[in-house]
Formats: C-alpha cells, structure tokens, sequence
C-alpha cells in the first residue's frame, strides 16, 4: 500500500514532460506557501536523509510528523506530499519527512523493517527534532497513511506529548486488508468464476506457508510470479499484524484522531477501518469520507498515468480530492 499512487511514466507522459520543459510552460500549481532544507537524523545505522519544512511567513507554532506507507518512499514522495506541506505550513506547521531505510541515502533497509522497527524509527525522529534549537515542538502532531496504521498507534500508545493525529487510509488488520485488495482488483479487472477461485486459492496457499514459517524457496517454488526474497522476508515478519490492540492503548491518551477515509479506496476496506476507530475512540474519533481513492487521490489520478503524471507537473494540488487539505489544516488549527 501506498499513500499517494505509482505514477508510471509512459512513453506518452513522457513527452508531455519534455514538451513542458522544452518550451517553458508555466507550472502554475507549484507555489507553495513552505520553506524547505535537507536535514540528517543520526539513527544506530547511520542517518535518515529527510527535510523540514517550515511557513514562510511565519514562525512555526508546531511540527507535523510524517509517516509513510508502504514501499520505497522517499521524504517527500517525489514531490507529491507537497500539498500536504503547503497545508501544514498555511496553518502554522513545520514538517519533518524522511526517507525510508535505503532509500534516497538513507541508511539501512526499509524491507527488514517490523512495524515495530518502524515505530521506534519515528521516536528517533522525535527524539531528534526535540534536540534541534531552531525546531518548534510547541505541539507535535503524527500523520500517518496506510501502513502507518500499524505505527502510529504504537508511538502515541508510549509518548505523553502527541497532541494530535491525522490518519490516511489506514488498515487494521494486515491479512484481512490483503483480502479486501485482492477482491477489489478482481472486481475492478472484471475476474470470471474461474479466474477469481484460482486468485483466491493462490492467497490463501501465500497465507498458509507465511503461517507454516515457510522458507522463500518453499514459497517461490510453488507460486507463479514469487515476490522477492526481500519482500518476502518482509511480509514474513508482519503479515500477523493487527493493530486493534495498540489502537486501543493508544485511546488512553484522549487526543483527538482524524481518520481520511477514501471513498473509492480498493486497498483498505475502510468501512472496517471506521467502525473499529469508531468503537475504539468514540468522541476523541473525527471521520471526513472524501470523493478519493486510496491515496485520497481524485480516482481519475490513480487510474489514468497520463492524467496522473500531467497534473503532478501542472497543477500538483489538483491530485488530491476536494477537501483532504481543507480538512487536514482544520484539524491543526484546532489543536490551538
């Protein structure tokens, strides 16, 4: 899963983009309202290569924490998160990105990371912010999409000073959000009977050797198309993954939640998502459905590369649905 969408650059998309360079079209969506400078986070790896963003026209009142999804996503995931920057800085926000382990320069690996790898990640990011003299922290604040629905919880279950969280299309339950994608695409892709019984039978075959512990050669040799050895050692270490428990320590600190739900989104079942969160934190819970895909994405952005491409050089706010940044900067300045 991933917060925003691949976007692959087809032969056509690509030419769109020289054409655009080669004959200086004006990138009118692009001005945003945010400064931007690398930063390092020493970590017992190495570093973690990120940015801070911070207002331009104002000093920061609190920091936005950001944490990724799933796959190699660098700090500012090609320049997609800029939106979300410009939100949080238009509201008085600075924000730390950073990319994954291997990624970007970034020390280590992000594919042998466990959930709970990735959590004590974000407190080493925290931790390093609180060091920094010229970093506001006056109120912090996680924003997590997808995957990080299995890290937040865990952060803000063991820290006192997160006052806020913005969640993204998050999963609940690892083996079941596979489930829910699995028959989405074959929905989507228009599936026969057949076809559908024979993707069916190959997951739940995945699943069973994940639970028999099964090494990558007993699982390559009798799947069609294996993952890789990486992903597979990865998934090995957290398809056992539900984050009901953690959601439910985290609901002990009484800060107040907003969960983005996609309307369109065929990686999460967020119907699931809502109801749990819903029963887990009651008043302390804000639910915005938007008009998105999983990405919280227009759907058109993740279903058309040309489209998609087009408008992240043209007009990058334009990607995301009406009303994701609206909401997103109403919640940080009520947290004031």
């Amino acid at each position: 899963m991933k917060l925003v969408f691949r976007v692959v650059a087809t032969i056509t998309s690509c030419l769109v983009a020289l054409a655009m360079a080669a004959t200086g079209v004006s990138v009118i969506g692009n001005s945003y309202s945010f400064e931007e400078r690398e930063v390092q986070i020493p970590t017992e790896k190495g570093y973690l290569a990120g940015i801070l963003t911070t207002p331009k026209n104002m000093e920061a009142r609190g920091l936005v924490v950001m944490i990724h999804g799933d796959g190699p996503v660098d700090a500012t995931q090609g320049g997609l998160y800029d939106p979300w920057f410009d939100g949080a800085a238009a509201s008085g926000y600075a924000t730390l990105s950073w990319s994954k382990p291997g990624i970007n320069g970034s020390s280590g690996d992000w594919l042998s990371q466990s959930m709970t790898d990735r959590a004590e990640e974000v407190e080493t990011a925290i931790a390093w912010a609180r060091a920094q003299p010229d970093v506001t922290v006056t109120r912090l604040v996680l924003w997590g999409a997808s995957q990080a629905g299995w890290v937040l919880p865990t952060v803000v279950a063991d820290r006192v000073d997160i006052d806020g969280v913005i969640a993204v299309g998050t999963a609940v339950n690892w083996l079941r959000q596979g489930h829910f994608n699995l028959e989405s695409e074959l929905t989507l892709n228009g599936a026969s009977p057949e076809e559908h019984a024979l993707a069916t039978a190959a997951s739940r075959r995945v699943n069973n050797l994940l639970a028999a512990g099964a090494s990558y050669e007993a699982y390559a040799g009798t799947t069609v198309d294996p993952m890789t050895r990486e992903r597979w050692e990865f998934v090995s270490k957290n398809f056992t993954v539900d984050a009901t428990g953690e959601l439910t320590r985290a609901a002990s600190r009484g800060i107040p939640w907003l969960l983005l739900a996609g309307e369109h989104d065929r990686n999460v079942d967020m119907a699931e998502t809502i109801r749990t969160y819903h029963d887990i934190f009651g008043d302390a819970l804000t639910v915005t459905k938007v008009d998105a895909a999983h990405s919280t994405a227009r759907p058109v952005m993740e279903d058309s590369d040309l489209i998609g491409f087009s408008t992240a050089i043209l007009w990058p706010r334009a990607l995301l649905a009406n009303g994701v940044i609206d909401t997103y900067r109403e919640f940080l300045n009520e947290l004031f």
